[in-house]
């Protein structure tokens, strides 16, 4: 059986990019931090599955919650990067991006006390834009990348990557490990997140095994606000982010915990060892 990858990213709910518009970063010290108790709640679920994944978690998070890092690492989970605030990589230019990757590292090795080697951009914003960035992961000491949606979405996606593991320079270690994808009434969607809450857990269970079939991990995420319904509601976001956001959320526990007695699941750097010898 192939072991699969499960990952979180860890973002509190006035983060994501949704709600990018509306909530000024400049007021985040002063909102409800939930982020702690919902990854306190997804590593519960992760103990009663018997299953370990990779937390990318935002170096902001890791400042102000190291006790919460320290936990996750404690439980034989991966602490890798999710960037230090949620900035999308395609606002940066390359220096830019090499001191978000440094400040997030150092929050995240700093409170986890282990070392940080995989990265997922915020958003899957690595794409034809940012042809600078596998470069600056490589330099900067990083292993995988798992940053990029081969896909057309109106707020990410490369539609012409590769579906598996592939090295994005043919100079470099580094890999990238795409997000899985799945098909909808013929339209192609990431399997994970919104899409996994929204839609039959059919259609995630039919991308996975098609990964498989070919003999590839897939890889699947979700964040920690998504299993918290109780969470405060943004009332002047646009009507399709509401949407996008608070639907069944309710229901994301239930489906977290069929789907993962169904499958083999690891953490994504365990995984990417396999990936890079394979692609050796």
């Amino acid at each position: 059986m192939i072991t699969n990858a499960l990952s979180v990213d860890v973002e509190d709910w006035f983060q994501v990019g949704a709600f990018e518009t509306v909530i000024d970063r400049a007021d985040w010290e002063g909102l409800d931090r939930r982020v702690e108790a919902n990854t306190d709640r997804v590593l519960d679920l992760f103990a009663v599955g018997g299953v370990t994944a990779t937390f990318f978690t935002l170096g902001w998070v890791a400042h102000r919650h190291p006790a919460l890092i320290r936990r996750i690492a404690d439980a034989g989970h991966e602490v890798a990067s999710h960037g230090w605030d949620h900035a999308r990589v395609f606002t940066m230019d390359a220096d830019a991006f090499r001191a978000d990757l440094a400040r997030a590292k150092k929050a995240l090795e700093d409170a986890s006390g282990t070392a940080v080697t995989g990265y997922r951009a915020p958003s899957f914003s690595i794409d034809g834009r940012t042809p600078w960035a596998h470069a600056v992961l490589a330099e900067q000491g990083y292993r995988y990348s798992s940053s990029i949606a081969p896909l057309r979405h109106d707020h990410y996606g490369v539609p012409d990557a590769p579906r598996g593991t592939y090295r994005p320079m043919p100079d470099a270690d580094l890999i990238e490990m795409p997000i899985t994808i799945a098909t909808v009434l013929g339209r192609e969607v990431t399997a994970g997140g919104g899409f996994f809450r929204l839609l039959p857990s059919a259609v995630t269970e039919r991308a996975i095994r098609a990964a498989n079939a070919g003999s590839a991990p897939a890889i699947f995420y979700f964040h920690p606000w998504e299993v918290d319904p109780g969470q405060p509601r943004v009332r002047n976001a646009p009507l399709k982010s509401k949407l996008r956001h608070y639907a069944r959320l309710g229901a994301m526990a239930g489906k977290l915990e069929k789907l993962i007695a169904r499958h083999r699941w690891g953490r994504m750097d365990a995984i990417a060892a396999r990936e890079a010898a394979r692609l050796a």
